[in-house]
């Protein structure tokens, strides 16, 4: 028998039962349904977590910072952090950058605004390479001077120097400062800045430290709720940073730097931290192990990620457990259906036997109707889904989850056609029974029987 043949018998045969054949085409409709919103949901969650933490930072990138002094000494100079271990970590293998990075508490005031804050010094390309979005302005420059690009959530920070207060979180209004055209100044010796107009141990009155005025280059991307890693700190090129640094304390120590076992500042400026991009985030754990190895201390966001992947696969699986069961009732139901086909249409499976009709032909009809079953209920249960995940999306988002954008559920083209193609071949392997019972009738009781 052709296969044209069995395809057109076995449609014929389910249109002839049309309300049964509808509702066990439903209970596939369901079980599909369920499995694929079960799925999406779990899908959605996990790529809204990991969204949500690439907004705060590169997946691939390791922040490496000094080990932790045991004995309460700080004079372990070849633990610091320094050009020559840059060069050791950029010579890793998996390792595609390194960019140290240089971190100086400050004080900044513009008009009668002004707060404590952190300047973090790091190579421009480094801004950039690292997510940096700038709203206004631009990166600052190699071979330029000191210029500070502003945290999108700084202003929220600003003190009114004169009543003491902060309007932001007072009154929910900013302060009247315009980071790119308003002059700011810069207070490098925030410890003279505390102590201006006290007296010393000699009985001299501490003047006010010199404070600069240093140029805005740009102001990170973002309102006052959009939070990003870059939103509350001031950032600039290291090596301006650095000559800032050098020529504003000279030789005594700079503060935040380690000092030598009597005191003395080193005539190095060694780094607060290291951050290491690695190619792959499947490479992270491993470029990771080997810094921990060499005593340093290291955090990567993988670290969280992959124990929080851990709970989501978790999650996700019982979600489609949950879904599964429905589609195994549904294939209860087409084994039903199939043996009810049997018991009605018994003389007319041996009269085909007797003609000649081939067993396999036999098996194969009710196994076509079977799958005919399963992907008419697949296609119509991904359409379905489509439906109930719109719904879900429009009444639950993941700011209700407290972490991610955009859609909570989500369905990958992939798993429509997993679905539809699960779908049939369930249906088949439920009408299996009942099709190897239709093989095993005997023609002449078949024909007998009424």
């Amino acid at each position: 028998m052709k296969i044209s043949d069995l395809l057109g018998m076995s449609i014929t045969s389910l249109f002839k039962r049309k309300v049964r054949t509808i509702l066990t085409v439903l209970g596939v409709v369901i079980g599909t349904t369920s499995i694929i919103v079960m799925l999406s949901l779990g899908i959605g969650m996990k790529e809204a977590m990991l969204e949500e933490l690439q907004s705060y930072g590169s997946l691939t990138t390791i922040e490496v910072r000094e080990p932790y002094s045991r004995d309460g000494s700080d004079d372990k100079k070849e633990m610091h952090l320094d050009d020559e271990l840059v060069e050791l970590f950029s010579h890793m293998e998996h390792v595609t950058s390194v960019s140290p990075q240089l971190e100086v508490m400050v004080y900044i005031r513009s008009g009668i605004y002004g707060t404590y804050t952190s300047v973090i010094g790091m190579t421009p390309q480094s801004m950039e390479r690292m997510g940096m979005k700038l709203g206004d302005g631009e990166f600052p420059r190699s071979d330029s001077e000191l210029a500070f690009v502003y945290g999108n959530q700084l202003l929220m920070q600003l003190e009114n120097t004169k009543t003491h207060t902060y309007s932001y979180w007072e009154d929910g209004v900013l302060p009247n400062v315009n980071w790119m055209n308003d002059p700011v100044y810069v207070i490098f010796d925030t410890s003279g800045y505390q102590r201006a107009g006290q007296q010393d141990e000699n009985g001299q009155i501490i003047a006010m430290p010199k404070k600069y005025l240093i140029p805005t280059s740009g102001v990170v991307a973002g309102g006052t709720d959009d939070y990003n890693s870059y939103s509350w700190n001031v950032y600039c090129n290291i090596e301006a940073l650095k000559a800032a640094l050098q020529r504003e304390f000279k030789n005594s120590a700079i503060p935040g730097q380690p000092t030598r076992s009597n005191g003395k500042p080193y005539k190095e400026i060694f780094y607060n931290s290291i951050m290491v991009e690695v190619d792959d985030m499947e490479n992270v754990t491993e470029v990771q192990a080997l810094i921990n190895d060499m005593g340093y201390q290291s955090y990567a966001e993988m670290e969280w990620l992959e124990s929080s992947m851990q709970e989501m696969n978790i999650i996700q699986a019982v979600l489609g457990g949950i879904g599964a069961i429905s589609l195994f009732v549904a294939a209860i139901g087409i084994a039903n259906t199939m043996m009810m086909s049997i018991y009605e249409r018994t003389k007319e499976i041996g009269i085909m036997k007797v003609i000649g009709c081939r067993i396999r032909d036999i098996q194969a009809m009710f196994l076509i109707e079977a799958a005919y079953i399963g992907v008419i209920g697949g296609v119509v249960g991904v359409g379905l889904s489509y439906a109930l995940v719109a719904v879900i999306n429009h009444f639950v988002t993941p700011d209700l989850l407290g972490y991610g954008n955009g859609s909570i559920a989500r369905i990958p083209i992939w798993l429509c056609g997993i679905s539809i193609v699960f779908a049939g071949l369930m249906a088949m392997l439920a009408g299996l029974f009942p099709s190897i019972r239709a093989m095993k009738l005997s023609p002449l009781a078949a024909i007998r029987s009424e």
